[in-house]
């Protein structure tokens, strides 16, 4: 039996169909109440529980031989901070250490590049140096902690995991959905019409989910792999959204310290209004600044992890965004 979290997620519920394919037996913990349409149809066991709620985690861990957690609380911007530390990082701390007080042998951490270094004009990758104080905002710093949480677990001999960072997932079940899918839905319903100078390393969430799977198999322990793909600037990802959609791509870049205020005046009313994550955010646009790619080739050279071209995700992003509905209208 494997044990999944974040199974009800994006990445999550791309490791579980890759592990039921293959034939694995599969349990997922849930918390009571969750959106779990991305479970529907699938032959798993469903454990409730919170990764908050270390007691809660026992027997969600009872009986597995193998453990992915991929469960993160993945926003740029939050009331509660503390909340998203907490789940992140004690989160973390805490279902590892169930997993191994129940003997499981073999588990997977997915971490993020957020917290790897950035290279300027290159790509950064495993080795490239950083800081605690180079992570812009509350969920870099809290996926930064998170992952110096499991290596210290596994540096001390506690758990036997293997570390994953994943660049930007696109594609199929993008539920929620994250950042990067907000943007994409935006711009294939024809409402962004400008953009900022940066770029990101696009990945077909199916192709990081057999990274997981690879690191599971064939992953030294305590050592870290980014699952990316291809490194493409914000504004060829724009225009290869409006190829696929019939549009015509946005034209006007604008200054990083135009937009700023933006951002600030978004929070302040979504403050107010009490509403959901603004689509602008003051961390997003500081760390839209600098262009975040990254390379595979350890993943590449030690697991045999390949990923295809990042068009083949946008088309399929867009495709499952529209047969959803997120699309006002869609050419």
């Amino acid at each position: 039996m494997i044990l999944v979290t974040g199974a009800t997620g994006f990445v999550g519920s791309a490791v579980v169909r890759l592990l039921l394919g293959r034939g694995d037996a599969v349990r997922v913990l849930a918390r009571p109440g969750s959106d779990r349409s991305n479970l529907h149809g699938l032959d798993v066991d469903i454990a409730e529980g919170d990764l908050v709620q270390p007691e809660t985690l026992k027997n969600a861990v009872q009986g597995c031989t193998g453990l992915f957690h991929v469960a993160a609380d993945y926003r740029l911007w939050t009331r509660y901070p503390e909340q998203m530390l907490k789940a992140n990082v004690e989160g973390t701390r805490s279902i590892l250490r169930a997993g191994a007080d129940a003997g499981i042998s073999r588990m997977v951490y997915t971490s993020s590049v957020a917290t790897l270094g950035i290279v300027k004009g290159g790509s950064g990758d495993e080795q490239t140096p950083v800081t605690y104080g180079d992570m812009i905002g509350i969920y870099k710093q809290s996926k930064f902690l998170a992952e110096q949480a499991a290596q210290d677990l596994i540096d001390n001999e506690e758990v036997p995991a293997v570390i994953v960072n994943p660049s930007t997932p696109i594609g199929p079940r993008d539920i929620k959905p994250t950042p990067t899918g907000r943007m994409i839905v935006e711009a294939a319903a024809g409402r962004m019409p400008a953009f900022v100078d940066t770029g990101l390393n696009i990945a077909h969430v199916d192709d990081v989910a057999k990274g997981h799977l690879l690191a599971f198999d064939k992953g030294e322990l305590g050592q870290r792999y980014v699952l990316g793909g291809e490194n493409m600037e914000l504004s060829a990802i724009l225009a290869e959204v409006a190829r696929i959609t019939g549009r015509k791509p946005p034209t006007v870049k604008i200054p990083h310290n135009l937009i700023l205020p933006l951002g600030y005046i978004a929070e302040t009313w979504t403050r107010l209004t009490g509403g959901s994550e603004p689509f602008v955010t003051v961390d997003g646009i500081r760390m839209a600044r600098k262009k975040m790619f990254f390379s595979s080739a350890k993943a590449e050279h030690e697991l045999g992890y390949t990923a295809r071209p990042a068009t083949d995700a946008l088309e399929d992003a867009i495709r499952w965004f529209a047969d959803k509905g997120y699309l006002d209208r869609l050419k």
